[in-house]
């Protein structure tokens, strides 16, 4: 790990992990997170699993299996102690990245996946907001609907004496 590149917002990392240690090295991890009590900066443990459904001499069968074999995704923040946790378990290779520096997933990538990030919004109903890009830049705005599923806000604004409806992005509005 890179020294002082520290950041205190989590994202998902991809591990690296000896094949058939996925299941090993998720529970070891959420052991040691409870633990030492890091719930905080290591959040959550996947292994990516789909639904197969086989059909053989006109018999059903369903089964389980790892989307991605020999990798685990952990959202985390990522700072020494939390990488040398990680790094440092029984069948873990490696983080995915460049050398020693783990890369977090994107946003498309954890969308491609089916990865939704929990939104923690500043923000709720009724609440004044200032609008960041144009057409309606630097105009207070009152929030009126949160929708989290398309990361969108309906607000009112009021322009020219009457009030106006405006649907915005989440990164489009900044709380005042």
């Amino acid at each position: 790990m890179e020294e002082g590149k520290q950041s205190n917002v989590p994202h998902w990392y991809v591990v690296y992990t000896y094949s058939g240690y996925e299941n090993k090295v998720k529970a070891t991890l959420e052991k040691i997170v409870e633990n030492k009590g890091l719930q905080d900066k290591i959040q959550e443990i996947i292994i990516p699993m789909e639904e197969e459904i086989e059909i053989k001499d006109g018999k059903q069968k369903t089964s389980i299996k790892k989307v991605f074999p020999g990798y685990v995704l952990v959202k985390m923040i990522m700072e020494d102690e939390t990488w040398y946790t990680v790094k440092n378990i029984k069948g873990v290779f490696n983080f995915v990245g460049v050398g020693d520096k783990p890369l977090p997933l994107t946003e498309k990538e954890m969308q491609s996946l089916g990865i939704d990030e929990i939104i923690n919004l500043d923000f709720e109903v009724g609440d004044s907001v200032r609008i960041t890009t144009e057409p309606f830049y630097n105009y207070p705005a009152v929030i009126e609907e949160i929708f989290k599923d398309k990361k969108r806000v309906k607000v009112k604004v009021s322009m020219f004496g009457r009030e106006t409806t405006v649907d915005l992005e989440f990164n489009q509005v900044q709380k005042i």
